[in-house]
């Protein structure tokens, strides 16, 4: 692991106060749930505290999906996502499904969180978990005493090709740029671009770029260019200022012959690897399309994040 994983994990680990978050949770899902459902989540809650093995803790996780909804979205509001990211940095459940969410809630409630007997039940439910329960745990690793721990089952979660449960582990999820050795990291961003999951909600990748990443999304340029095949915008997300010589030439051919989403992505990869000749240009060209986008990335707005505006681009919750 490089040493800012050590570091970023040190300090999540740090940060993590498994009471107040399943107190968060709790209150997210009293607004949400009905009457019945929620009734139904303090009796299990109430049956968790007093102990179960793992057989019933993957009942209860099924029973679940009668009380909540799989594809109802928990939509918290800003001051509650404001919230989840004080309790900890990079944790964005903005897009996290009542279903999901209720069953984190549930496994919340265990008494032996930082135990190995919770490991070992975690270990016990993946071995028979449908996809949705795959993500529910997923989702709950991060949330855990000594998260170092789940290393391998969270890189594990990388290597599956069920992009909602790819997606569970590598976006909108702190545990990745914390945890993740380089190698694994360069393979889950690369594995993004492949399942077509938004890169640019894979957090701290403006963190962890470096010319190996920025030479495999190259690689994939080159291949995806000599088959015929687009370019996926988030992937001049991988450059950075790396690998310029070979990356400028593909960057401008972006640019020119493109779609206008792609195009877009160009000029914000040229701002991303310190071109302000070449995105003045642009700018002085006063291209409808470009010379905002252009402007903005002369000015460093050109984080991950500005992909997410990209022209066609839904950034709403999905």
């Amino acid at each position: 692991m490089t040493i800012k994983g050590e570091q970023a994990g040190s300090e999540l680990s740090r940060a993590l106060d498994v009471k107040q978050i399943g107190e968060f949770l709790d209150a997210l899902l009293g607004t949400r749930l009905s009457a019945e459902a929620g009734d139904f989540a303090r009796r299990a809650q109430e049956e968790i505290r007093a102990g179960v093995d793992p057989k019933r803790m993957g009942l209860l996780f099924a029973l679940s999906s009668r009380h909540a909804r799989d594809r109802v979205l928990l939509d918290p509001s800003e001051s509650e996502l404001a919230r989840a990211a004080e309790l900890l940095p990079g944790w964005n459940p903005e897009r996290w499904g009542l279903l999901e969410t209720l069953r984190v809630c549930l496994w919340m409630t265990r008494e032996d969180l930082g135990q190995p007997s919770c490991a070992e039940a975690v270990e016990a439910l993946f071995g028979h978990a449908d996809e949705g329960e795959c993500r529910a745990l997923y989702r709950v690793l991060p949330l855990l005493p000594d998260p170092l721990r789940f290393q391998w089952r969270m890189q594990e979660g990388c290597r599956t090709n069920i992009v909602p449960v790819f997606e569970a582990v590598a976006c909108d999820n702190p545990y990745p740029a914390a945890y993740f050795e380089d190698v694994a990291w360069r393979q889950m961003a690369i594995k993004a671009l492949f399942l077509d999951s938004p890169l640019w909600r894979v957090h701290g990748l403006d963190g962890r770029l470096d010319e190996d990443l920025a030479r495999m999304a190259l690689d994939l340029v080159e291949e995806r260019t000599s088959a015929g095949r687009p370019i996926q915008p988030d992937l001049w997300l991988c450059l950075g200022p790396y690998e310029q010589e070979r990356a400028l030439p593909l960057i401008d051919h972006e640019i020119n012959h493109g779609t206008s989403e792609g195009r877009c992505a160009g000029i914000l990869a040229l701002g991303r690897a310190l071109q302000e000749g070449r995105l003045e240009a642009f700018i002085r060209a006063q291209d409808p399309l470009l010379s905002p986008w252009a402007e903005a990335a002369q000015a460093g707005d050109c984080s991950q994040a500005a992909f997410g505006r990209l022209p066609g681009r839904e950034t709403s919750k999905q």
